[in-house]
């Protein structure tokens, strides 16, 4: 760690598929600004080819399994040692076009993102607070929390929208994956967390308070 450097404060977010969650770390992200850097779990996918498959034999991406929580774990700690990392982004598109096959998308290739030691540190992801090698660095745990039709509905316009799946597939496997997933991976951690974000609708005032507290914390 670097001697003027202050004990990095580390913050893990989650939530379910469609709750709001990177859109209220983008938030979070364009208030702290320097001050913070980002780690999401989406970049720390394994490969398809060990991604475990359904009895269709469809990519199951919704399992614990298919994240490497044990390389983003050892990242966090690196950066926050005072090391600064490189990790590829992931992209839907490169990952899952690639192995499933969308109609229409062209796909994109991720970017080498740097990740540098900052003040706070935000952990994002679907699995953060099941992962004891990820939740036992976190200071401070936040749920972002929505009904399970809100969240459908999201998923269903960000899969169709941004992703040209169609609707049977989306719909597949929300129920199949998804939503499993979140009632045993997720879930139930929401009792552990420190901060529930209601995201029915709006985040605005539970953001103002996180970043009220998290801006405060080394004012002097």
């Amino acid at each position: 760690m670097f001697a003027h450097m202050p004990q990095p404060y580390i913050v893990g977010v989650t939530g379910g598929s469609g709750s709001g969650k990177t859109s209220f770390v983008q938030q979070l992200r364009d208030r702290l600004g320097h001050r913070a850097t980002f780690f999401s779990q989406d970049n720390y996918y394994v490969s398809t080819d060990v991604i475990a498959v359904d009895q269709d034999g469809i990519h199951n991406f919704d399992l614990p399994g298919s994240i490497d929580s044990a390389a983003m774990a050892a990242d966090v700690r690196k950066v926050r040692d005072g090391e600064t990392i490189h990790r590829k982004e992931y992209t839907f598109q490169t990952i899952y076009v690639e192995s499933e096959g969308a109609a229409g998308s062209t796909g994109r290739v991720g970017e080498l993102l740097a990740l540098r030691p900052a003040e706070i540190m935000v952990v994002e992801g679907l699995f953060v607070l099941h992962e004891s090698a990820l939740s036992e660095l976190m200071d401070l745990r936040v749920y972002v929390d929505a009904s399970d039709v809100v969240k459908l509905t999201r998923r269903i316009k960000r899969d169709r929208i941004d992703r040209q799946l169609p609707l049977e597939d989306v719909l597949y496997r929300y129920e199949r994956h998804v939503l499993p997933a979140y009632q045993k991976y997720i879930e139930p951690y929401k009792r552990q967390a420190d901060l529930v974000v209601n995201n029915e609708s709006d985040f605005s005032a539970a953001l103002d308070v996180l970043c009220g507290f998290l801006l405060s914390r080394n004012a002097d």
